[in-house]
């Protein structure tokens, strides 16, 4: 990615100079990783900076989700500017995301790393920290109140719920001090900011105020999904993993615990109309498992293909008639909105969606796809099929799924909100004595 300078001197909030913000956000994912965490915080770190502010990223050294550095960067600190995002990475205990003690210890370091090697940057206004993963949320607060300034706590993951939720503990001793950890954050941060509505609800249940949480949802950089695709590579692709002639239903994204993308493997075992075929297309902690039932199986319309870069991702999209979004049928799960909807809807891909609550919602507030039980493979064929079957009706949902993303979910009007909170908590805490 070509480097430039920090692009101080323009400000595009509006015709009325607004006040630039010095930002020092914690996270433990960072491009070139692809994983929902690294975009978000990188799209909107690069329209702040594009709208005057100052952005230091302290992150890990590149390694989701094999737990193996990437080419090109090595597990020691760096720093690197980014589309004038000053990044600094920090060494640590590389693991794969499985198992929880390896993981575990790989949050950890990450945790200590960053506390330390925050003495290094300079002193923002504001310091944002981001979870999952939960001890990323711990270094910044430690280092937000070492710094002595304001500390806004975003929640993108209800942890540790999340891993009782995916079956990695039970809720034993560990879990209820993570708890008790996770309610001394929310008390002690200036702001939180949280990516759906049942977040905020289920954290001002814990008794946190909810003047004191913001939803800023997930959302999508709609500019850089209307570009144009090469067609030769589209057709390549169609080659490459014999989809020529097909209907495709593919589920892209990390093959993890929560996930049950294996639901589409079972769909296609049950689907019998030889035109419709079933992808997978990522890495995560159950992709080996994945692949042994594949090979077991051998069935022509199922592929299995491995993590892509991001600029790969809409040709797939581009290949599918259908996206797959699945989650396991766990009602943690239905305070969720998983971002790879917005991929598919920035697509006029239609979406069948194995994922109850505010998700659900959002779809057929749409127009946009047809939501299943989860977990449940007859109803994937079943709503596959319908879509096949009815021409018409997919290329509605395809149109409406594309005019409702850029009407409600486009990234820069949400960075912008965003930056604007920042601004709020920076100038409140102006001559901050103490998180």
């Amino acid at each position: 990615m070509e480097l430039r300078d920090n692009p101080l001197t323009c400000n595009k909030y509006s015709s009325v100079q607004r006040p630039s913000v010095q930002i020092l956000f914690l996270s433990n994912y960072f491009p070139p990783e692809v994983n929902a965490p690294a975009t978000r915080t990188y799209e909107h770190a690069r329209q702040w900076v594009e709208d005057g502010h100052t952005v230091d990223v302290l992150t890990s050294v590149p390694n989701f989700p094999e737990g193996e550095v990437y080419e090109g960067y090595e597990n020691r600190l760096t720093e690197e500017l980014r589309e004038g995002i000053r990044t600094t990475r920090v060494p640590m205990y590389v693991s794969p995301n499985e198992g929880v003690v390896r993981r575990t210890l790989s949050y950890l370091s990450f945790m200590v790393s960053a506390s330390w090697y925050a003495r290094r940057l300079p002193t923002p206004d504001v310091v944002v920290a981001t979870s999952p993963q939960f001890f990323a949320a711990i270094a910044g607060f430690w280092v937000a109140w070492t710094k002595d300034v304001p500390f806004v706590l975003e929640i993108r993951d209800l942890w540790p719920e999340s891993v009782v939720a995916v079956g990695a503990m039970d809720r034993n001793l560990i879990i209820r001090c993570f708890e008790w950890i996770e309610e001394r954050l929310y008390a002690a941060a200036d702001r939180i900011v949280v990516v759906t509505d049942a977040f905020k609800e289920a954290i001002a249940d814990k008794g946190i105020g909810s003047d004191k949480i913001a939803v800023i949802k997930n959302g999508i950089e709609t500019d850089w999904w209307d570009e144009p695709l090469d067609t030769e590579r589209l057709a390549t692709l169609r080659r490459e993993h014999d989809l020529e002639g097909k209907f495709v239903a593919s589920y892209i994204g990390t093959i993890g615990m929560a996930h049950r993308a294996d639901v589409l493997l079972e769909a296609a075992e049950r689907c019998d109309d030889p035109d419709i075929v079933f992808m997978v297309v990522g890495t995560g902690a159950k992709r080996d498992e994945l692949e042994a039932r594949q090979d077991a199986m051998q069935l022509d319309n199922f592929r299995l293909v491995d993590k892509v870069p991001k600029e790969t991702v809409p040709y797939l999209l581009a290949l599918s008639d259908v996206s797959v979004v699945h989650l396991r049928d766990n009602p943690l799960f239905e305070t969720v909105i998983p971002s790879k909807m917005f991929e598919a809807m920035a697509t006029r891909t239609p979406i069948v969606l194995g994922v109850r609550g505010e998700a659900q919602q959002i779809v057929e507030e749409a127009g946009a796809g047809i939501p299943i039980p989860p977990e449940n493979p007859d109803a994937l064929v079943e709503a596959v099929r319908r879509l096949k079957e009815d021409p018409p009706r997919h290329e509605e949902m395809a149109e409406n799924a594309y005019e409702h993303v850029h009407a409600h979910y486009d990234r820069q009007a949400l960075a912008r909100r965003y930056a604007a909170l920042l601004e709020q908590v920076a100038t409140k805490g102006a001559g901050h004595s103490g998180t």
